[in-house]
């Protein structure tokens, strides 16, 4: 804190880990010893995946932490190569007419080349911000390396740095600021008049910057308008998306100087700390507004974001920052144990409890706390320390709430921490599995907040996509519309410019047997729909239909920030994939699930689901058997072996395909009825089609069928597992209903073996716990944990960096996310009726532990402590759901009534032995 200010002390609000404890009769708390939720560093990092990453959804930095010269590399959510894009194909009807009759005729390897004249172009690029660097003085060469300390504290998301040079200590604070949209960053010397240092920005973009009397450096730039080919540069790109970041230094008072250097640079001479503030922002006025067009001014919004923090003390903007970090975090705890005999230091959930500890066994605690994460990561295959598995899991939300925050873009492949301007796939959002992996700890890790991005993604997808499944030519739909609607233009002047989007919506949700008035619209004025509906549609009937001929919205296998819901470029293999979009739904309905929020559901989730099972109906056609199918389909990125003998992606039906159709079939069928829509028309086409889907096979190995037929897999350890949706995320396979199709699962994961990229092996863990397979669960587990090495990262498949990013390698965050939701599956999973206790637990590897808040569907928040593999005591709370849930634990089931508003704690026999109200907790 600034020289001059008094001690100040941070009050914690209570948080749903604390509205339960659990009670022991034998006068042990129950508690483990746990290290502190800490990622530490033995020396600065080298390379990018040994920085630590700091985040508040929109602004993100990766901090380094270099002595002579420190490194903060920034992004800002919204920087993207390209412009709003057309996603529609008039050739498609004719190639997919091609694809489909090939496919028909069992020519698979023809069908897949004539698939590529399905595909589109590539997504655009996300983009780096820049790079904030600090240079000390030559005195800093001489540091004593045994002082290096550098940490990432995810229970203050907080980078703290600290080494001395002589009789001098350093110290450096970095985190970025939700309620003040600011990267902040301390600096401070032991000694007055100590701290001397040169600030510059930077940026690999087009850019200029200056710096000013104000103690001000003002960057901007911008973005290329194209996607850039690799190695090249283009001169004739339309105007991108442009930046500004401003950074503003503040010194100690009356002591030390700042002065301008070489006009970009801002230098600093004998002071006792100092503050950066760094702001930034983009001219991105949402996806379908031209760069060109936007109105926002990133200086501007800069500045003003500047005025109303400059004036604020170092210790406010810390304790909003964390008041508004820890609302999140604190909400779920995970303590793990070998075995609770053998602990000496108990700690309680914040209160460390000292037992009798020799002097011996404190000096090894501390030792132990000093060393870095990463040789802890080594020794794991040695030692199996619990503690490492708790700091992965809370990683893993400590990420999500940094890079994804309501108003923000969803989290991309990478968070949103990038260095490149040609990042790897492009840090793309990829629809097959890794936009939905980084979501899936949103729900049982008691974050769902953090996927509203998500939510708001969708929706405009589903813009996009209505125009990839069916657009209309230009020419005499709008000229015969105009006319039409000539006679009341004059009323309303609004209908020029909502005319394109009103008489298609309207048009298109007639024809999908919605009622037009309930329509999803968007954007625009709804009160054209309302007042022209009827000539709306009439309108539509002029209209040609393009691409996939169907109602409804579609989405691919990758996008972008400017939605783009068109396959992919290349090959069908991995760019022919229509399903993206409905995998994403099936979050909405889950959501619910979780929250029971029915506004919700009512108004976001069940527009987009309608409209999303109004192209499922339409695209699935009469086939074999007389089973609805898919055609084309593909199994994502996975080829097969056609009966000629010849390598083809491109046939019919695949298991994914089904499930996924399942699971949105399903959700409307159910939200119709909680919403009391289940006579409408699309509803009961739903409900007509989902008995004729395509069944899911056991093939002749027993393993399930990936393909409609039993073709040959030329690589039976592919990464992918899209065949087992239906087990994991989805909910179609499962222990008690489908125990043939699970045996079935569960040859799949042996004949995919264990190796794979990291995303690929939590995706196995949570098919594991599914499946309460706690020894194959816990083989993943340790198998994830591997400590890459950078300079020889091709040598991997999967592992952790030494910042516990998760590896393909390279680096993408997806596999960080589905560690902690399969982590939660093992502990507890649930349906909407059923609550199921420790159902994958290792219990010779995490014999006791405790774990707080994780939430369950129905609306249940959950906690569970166990001792020596065996449940202890269970709390379960909701805040306003009545609901009747079956407790399962170990072969016992028991059916328990939960009232709103009250705590109920049941024993290892499930019986309840306590019940106590909510009222006046303020979670």
């Amino acid at each position: 804190m600034e020289n001059g200010e008094e001690e100040w002390v941070l009050v914690s609000h209570p948080t749903e880990q604390d509205i339960w404890s659990p009670t022991f009769n034998d006068g042990d708390d129950g508690e483990t010893t746990t290290q502190p939720l800490k990622i530490r560093f033995s020396e600065p990092a080298k390379h990018w995946t040994d920085a630590a990453p700091i985040g508040n959804g929109r602004l993100g930095a990766m901090v380094w932490g270099g002595v002579v010269s420190e490194l903060l590399q920034l992004n800002e959510d919204t920087l993207w190569t390209g412009v709003p894009g057309n996603y529609t194909n008039s050739d498609a009807p004719e190639a997919l007419s091609q694809v489909r009759e090939l496919v028909d005729k069992g020519k698979y390897p023809e069908a897949t080349e004539a698939g590529f004249k399905l595909s589109d172009k590539p997504s655009d690029v996300y983009q780096p911000l820049g790079d904030l660097r600090l240079e000390f003085d030559d005195s800093h060469i001489a540091y004593d390396v045994k002082s290096y300390q550098r940490e990432l504290d995810l229970d203050t998301a907080t980078v703290k740095v600290k080494y001395s040079v002589g009789d001098v200590v350093f110290t450096r604070e970095h985190f970025t600021s939700g309620p003040h949209q600011v990267i902040v960053t301390k600096i401070s010397a032991s000694k007055s008049g100590s701290l001397s240092f040169t600030v510059s920005l930077d940026s690999k973009l087009h850019h200029q910057s200056h710096a000013n009397t104000e103690n001000q450096i003002i960057m901007e730039g911008s973005c290329p308008g194209k996607r850039i080919p690799p190695h090249a540069t283009l001169n004739d790109s339309p105007k991108g998306i442009q930046f500004t970041a401003i950074l503003s230094l503040q010194i100690s008072d009356g002591v030390g100087v700042v002065q301008v250097l070489d006009d970009k640079k801002l230098k600093v001479e004998g002071s006792d700390w100092a503050v950066l503030l760094l702001v930034a922002s983009s001219s991105f006025d949402g996806p379908f507004t031209k760069p060109a067009d936007s109105r926002k001014d990133p200086t501007t919004q800069c500045l003003n974001a500047l005025s109303s923090v400059r004036k604020t003390l170092y210790s406010d903007l810390y304790a909003h920052h964390l008041d508004d970090y820890q609302k999140l975090f604190h909400r779920v705890s995970l303590q793990l144990s070998k075995s609770s005999k053998n602990d000496k230091i108990d700690k309680f959930y914040g209160m460390e409890k000292h037992k009798s500890c020799t002097i011996d066994s404190y000096r090894d605690q501390i030792s132990r706390d000093l060393v870095s994460t990463a040789e802890r990561v080594k020794s794991f295959k040695v030692d199996e320390d619990p503690s490492l598995v708790e700091l992965l899991f809370q990683y893993g939300r400590y990420l999500l709430i940094s890079s994804s925050r309501p108003g923000t873009q969803p989290s991309n492949l990478q968070g949103i921490w990038n260095k490149d301007v040609e990042p790897a796939w492009d840090c793309a959002p990829h629809l097959n599995i890794n936009l939905q992996m980084n979501y899936w700890p949103s729900l049982s890790g008691n974050l769902h907040e953090c996927q509203e991005p998500l939510f708001d993604y969708l929706s405009v997808l589903s813009i996009n996509g209505s125009k990839t499944a069916r657009v209309r030519r230009v020419g005499e739909a709008d000229s015969r519309c105009n006319a039409l609607l000539s006679p009341t233009l004059a009323l309303d002047p609004s209908i020029p410019s909502a005319c394109a989007w009103a008489y298609f919506w309207a048009g298109h949700a007639a024809e999908d047997g919605i009622e037009w008035r309930n329509a999803v619209v968007p954007v625009g004025p709804k009160h054209c729909i309302d007042q022209y509906g009827q000539i709306l549609k009439t309108c539509m009937r002029s209209l040609h239909k393009v691409n996939y001929e169907c109602s409804g919205w579609v989405a691919h296998q990758v996008s972008d920030i400017w939605a783009k819901t068109s396959p992919d470029r290349g090959d069908p293999v991995w760019a022919f994939w229509p399903m993206g979009g409905a995998w994403l739904c099936t979050h909405m309905w889950e959501h619910f699930t979780y929250t029971m929020d029915k506004g919700f559901l009512e108004d976001k989730a069940y527009p987009l689901l309608e409209s999303c099972a109004s192209f499922l109906l339409d695209w699935l056609i009469e086939g074999r058997a007389g089973y609805l199918e898919t055609n084309p389909s593909t199994s994502p990125e996975h080829r097969f072996i056609a009966p000629d003998g010849k390598p083809a992606s491109v046939s019919y039906s695949s298991t994914m395909d089904m499930a996924i159709i399942r699971e949105i079939f399903f959700a409307v069928i159910s939200a119709a009825e909680i919403l009391g829509r289940s006579e409408d028309k699309l509803v009961q086409n739903v409900q007509k089609a989902e008995p004729k889907l395509y069944p899911t096979k056991i093939a002749r190995d027993g393993s399930i069928m990936e393909w409609a037929e039993d073709f040959q897999d030329p690589e039976v350890t592919h990464r992918h597992l899209s065949h087992l949706f239906g087990l994991f995320p989805g909910h179609t396979i499962s222990v008690e209903n489908t125990p043939d199709l699970c045996k079935a699962a569960a040859n799949t994961l042996y004949k995919r073996g264990e190796e794979g990229p990291g995303w690929s092996t939590t995706w196995k863990t949570a098919l594991w716990a599914r499946l309460h397979s706690s020894e194959h669960s816990y083989r993943m587990v340790k198998h994830l944990i591997n400590l890459v090495d950078p300079d020889h990262e091709s040598d991997f498949e999967g592992g952790l960096y030494s910042n516990l990013f998760t590896a393909h390698p390279p680096f993408q965050i997806d596999a960080n996310f589905g560690f902690t939701a399969a982590i939660a599956e093992m502990l507890v999973q649930s349906t909407m009726k059923d609550l199921y206790l420790l159902p994958a637990l290792p219990r010779d590897k995490w014999a006791s532990g405790c774990v707080k808040g994780l939430k369950a569907r129905g609306g249940v928040t959950v906690s569970i402590c166990w001792r020596e593999g065996e449940l202890h005591q269970v709390g379960l709370w909701s805040k306003d759901q009545n609901s009747l849930r079956n407790l399962h634990y170990n072969g016992t089931v028991v059916t328990m009534r939960v009232s709103s508003g009250y705590v109920y704690t049941f024993n290892n026999r499930l019986r309840c032995v306590k019940k106590h109200s909510l009222l006046g907790s303020s979670f």
